[in-house]
């Protein structure tokens, strides 16, 4: 019986120190990926002084449309502002779905934010029917 627990410990123990050496390569490995990718993202810092991402197209397009649908300064949740964004998320998601048309994950996420805009334009509809139709003139929705 003592031969078995004192196998067991050291087997336990072996496998202690495997984990821990693997702990230490895996530690090392991060640390130069890290400087890795610090580098590319050097890299890409520089590409992106050079021309626009995509990703703050979308930012800068989010700004642009908060400031031309704001009522007043710093406004960013009016239903103004709430449905005009929406807008360009549904037409963002339109061109996506045209060129990905079995991706079934984005059509539900285009539905949520279609009904999600409507809601909040019947709201408006209901509360102040001058800005309603301002708005929908402004957007060129079909209502």
């Amino acid at each position: 019986m003592k031969q078995k627990t004192a196998k067991s410990k050291s087997s336990k123990e072996e496998k202690n120190k495997v984990k821990k050496t693997v702990v230490k390569k895996t530690a090392k490995t991060t640390k130069k990926t890290q400087e890795s990718t610090s580098k590319e993202q050097v890299k890409e810092k520089k590409t992106i002084d050079q021309s626009v991402s995509t990703d703050e197209l979308s930012t800068l397009d989010k700004q642009e449309i908060i400031i031309r649908f704001a009522l007043k300064n710093g406004d960013t949740g009016s239903p103004e502002v709430q449905v005009a964004l929406a807008t360009q998320k549904i037409a963002n998601l339109v061109k996506h779905l045209e060129q990905n048309p079995k991706d079934n994950h984005s059509r539900r996420g285009l539905l949520k934010i279609v009904a999600k805009r409507r809601r909040v334009l019947n709201y408006l509809q209901k509360k102040d029917e001058k800005r309603y139709t301002g708005l929908v003139k402004k957007l060129e929705l079909k209502k």
